[in-house]
């Protein structure tokens, strides 16, 4: 027979094919231990590098610190800006200490005639009070183009025109950066900024009743602003150091002094926010260029500070990066806190230098599933508890406490909890006909129904344990707050086998019969009591929530009215005094009882004063022990007042006292030194990872499982071998046929 090409290239695809089914049968036998690179969401050059992985569902729209007043914001803006002040990262209660000052000052009081007072003179002799901070000398800015100067000490990118900005699109592109030294001045522009008509702080308001000048000061800034701006938006500079201020001096190099009015001891919690965070003129001067503003070359965009992480890559629609600051002050991790610090292992990294930290990256997620499902495959180093995966994360033990479940521990997550310094209550108008109002008959009412609405039930239910019913106003961690039986509201609960427990619905409803609503009629009517609730509250998701509180009233036999608005309407409502019940919250600002107990002072109303008190609380009493209270340095004195206040509000009951928030935060555990701090925001420098162990349970539990695809691959193959067995008779056929006739010839 002639040698016929065909036949080697059938040789060749039988062998290819036989190889194959071979490769792919052990394939699917025997699985590939492939790298777990394979679904990894970060670059390979990435692996074991010393950074932590984070998310943010939102654009922070202000990262300037006169401006910025929201907590996504303060995730970013306190790893980079160091007021004097911070607090103490392990002590409980919480606990001012410096930052970037030497120490914490004592203020000096002063009379109307500027004498020197007595520390202990009465806060109505105090006419002002001086502080001054002094900060360490050798602290320096991180690198920035703003510093950069060339050999003559001129700035390099302080003039620049509309050429030399063509090719800049972040602050990365200036070629040069520069440094200097931190100085009091640069303390006392930021307090002088908090008054610039372009920036609208929200704490102008506030802070022009206690720092002397400040209103006025933002009146002549106003002025001068307009006149230099003449109509422009873009490119205005107000160089706020030809203004002075007379409740910010500089003292010396390293020396500040603020001046308020009277005593208000507050201020230092206000001075370890961002807001009194030092900023530089030169930056200010850098970005308030023409054309800067349309690149989004602002504060807004590209903070900067002497903090130990510097922002450099903010893309928020992808992602953004802190990274180390190069130029980062000494600062040792504390080596002192509470009494399980140490028997939690975080004392463990006492004295040593801060922070522990390289980068932190920010990637944005806007689903929550794909980010839960990311920190249980390691890709995020820590993960609040969503509502949707709370069983698959966490359970309640026996005495009531909560643990993660047996598959997170598996994983070696653990649980951090913490009550909010926050509170979520139920409040009554107080200038209502029916629920409002200081009789005998209107408090029962009142405490009748306190007891009726189960808090304990609504976080069980509602909050999956996140929370605690409230007994007062103050949560835990608050000076003034009581625990035990010292603690409870003795008008709604009970002290029972060591814990509080609330009084039954038989005495709220004797209560609501002393009221004159026997049975939930009145008395001198027989009509059913109907009350009306305030909400906005108009999706879907909030009906249960509706229909659980109308049978907290059903209890009693009360008919509650839900009446839900949109938001605006909500508010005006507030405002006039229309709305008979509501549910109203509160965040601290900072951790003072002043800044619970002055929402239900009287003179801070919501209707005619449009203050917080959206209760309209106002008692005389409770008013006068408010305003010794108010300024007064915590201690014996401090706490019996708060004691008397408490008092009176739970007798008179202007809220159903509802739930103090807690915070659930899972952690892997590879991430030491956690621990949740409700008030500071400045805690990224204190966490340490261990990445090597990070990629070794990333590489555990991300292993791609390979087997499927090679036992798919081997059925492809196999149901394609008849066709192939066709093909290899038809072709021998054609051969012989071939063959035949050249014999015949």
């Amino acid at each position: 027979m002639k040698y016929d090409i065909r036949t080697t290239e059938l040789r060749k695809m039988i062998r290819s094919y036989l190889f194959y089914v071979v490769l792919l049968s052990a394939l699917a036998i025997f699985p590939v231990h492939a790298p777990a690179a394979w679904n990894n969401p970060y670059p390979a050059s990435e692996e074991g590098k010393n950074i932590l992985y984070a998310s943010f569902r939102e654009r922070p729209k202000h990262l300037d610190p006169a401006r910025s007043y929201s907590s996504n914001e303060y995730e970013f803006i306190a790893q980079i800006y160091e007021p004097p002040f911070q607090y103490h990262y392990l002590k409980r209660p919480y606990t001012l200490v410096p930052l970037t000052a030497v120490s914490i000052p004592t203020p000096v009081y002063l009379d109307q005639n500027g004498r020197k007072l007595s520390p202990k003179a009465s806060a109505t002799d105090i006419a002002y009070s001086i502080y001054e901070i002094r900060i360490r000398p050798g602290i320096y800015y991180q690198p920035h183009p703003a510093f950069a100067k060339d050999a003559e000490g001129r700035y390099l990118y302080h003039a620049l025109s509309e050429r030399d900005l063509s090719k800049i699109y972040t602050v990365a592109d200036f070629p040069r950066t520069g440094t200097r030294e931190l100085v009091a001045a640069d303390y006392v522009y930021q307090i002088k900024r908090l008054a610039h008509p372009k920036l609208h702080s929200p704490i102008l308001s506030l802070m022009a009743d206690y720092i002397v000048g400040l209103k006025a000061y933002a009146e002549t800034l106003d002025r001068a602003y307009k006149k230099l701006a003449d109509g422009r938006e873009d490119g205005v500079y107000l160089d706020l150091t030809r203004y002075p201020l007379a409740g910010a001096e500089v003292v010396d190099r390293y020396t500040y002094r603020v001046k308020i009015y009277g005593k208000y001891p507050q201020l230092l919690y206000w001075m370890a926010m961002p807001f009194f965070a030092p900023m530089a003129p030169e930056v200010d001067r850098f970005f308030s260029q023409p054309g800067m503003a349309r690149k989004n070359l602002t504060l807004h965009w590209y903070p900067v500070g002497t903090g130990p992480y510097m922002l450099t890559m903010n893309d928020p629609n992808r992602r953004m990066v802190l990274e180390r600051n190069p130029n980062y002050h000494e600062e040792h991790y504390p080596s002192e806190g509470e009494a399980e610090d140490r028997r939690r292992g975080l004392l463990a990294d006492a004295g040593k230098r801060l922070p522990f930290i390289d980068k932190v990256i920010f990637s944005l997620e806007k689903e929550s599933i794909p980010y839960w499902n990311k920190f249980l495959q390691g890709y995020y180093d820590r993960s609040g508890v969503l509502s949707e995966s709370f069983d698959q994360a966490v359970r309640f033990s026996g005495s009531g406490d909560t643990e993660v479940t047996e598959a997170m521990k598996k994983k070696g997550i653990t649980l951090l909890t913490s009550v909010a310094a926050s509170t979520y209550y139920m409040g009554f108008n107080m200038l209502d006909p029916v629920v409002g109002g200081y009789s005998e008959r209107a408090r029962k009412l009142r405490q009748a129904i306190s007891i009726a609405v189960d808090y304990e039930e609504q976080i069980s239910i509602f909050r999956n344990g996140r929370g605690i019913a409230a007994q007062g106003p103050l949560p835990p961690g608050i000076f003034g707050h009581r625990e035990g039986r010292a603690g409870i509201n003795p008008y709604v609960y009970d002290w029972v086998n060591g814990k509080p427990k609330r009084k039954p619905i038989s005495y709220a409803r004797k209560l609501l019969a002393e009221a004159g609503y026997p049975d939930g009629r009145d008395a001198r009517t027989g009509k059913p009591l109907l009350l009306y609730f305030e909400t906005p509250a108009t999706g879907p998701e909030e009906k249960a929530q509706l229909d659980w509180m109308a049978k907290q009233f059903k209890k009693l036999n009360i008919q509650l009215v839900v009446r839900a608005t949109d938001y605006n309407r909500f508010q005006e409502k507030m405002r006039k005094g229309n709305a008979q019940i509501f549910v109203w919250g509160w965040n601290a600002d900072y951790p003072d009882p002043e800044n619970f107990l002055f929402l239900l002072h009287g003179p801070n109303k919501k209707v005619g004063n449009n203050g917080e008190n959206a209760a309209n609380y106002d008692n005389p009493e409770y008013n006068r022990l408010f305003e010794r209270m108010k300024n007064m340095d915590n201690g014996p004195e401090r706490l019996a007042i708060i004691d008397q206040m408490v008092d009176i509000l739970r007798r008179d009951a202007p809220w159903v006292w509802g739930i103090h928030p807690k915070n659930f935060t899972l952690q892997h555990a590879w991430v030491y030194n956690a621990k949740p701090h409700v008030m500071a925001n400045n805690t990224l420098k204190y966490l340490r990872l261990d990445p090597e162990l990070r990629s070794q349970k990333r590489t555990a539990w991300n292993r791609p499982v390979v087997w499927p695809i090679g036992l798919l691959a081997v059925v492809l193959v196999a149901s394609a071998f008849p066709a192939v067995l066709a093909y290899i008779r038809r072709e021998r056929r054609v051969q012989r046929r071939g063959s035949d006739r050249e014999d015949g010839r």
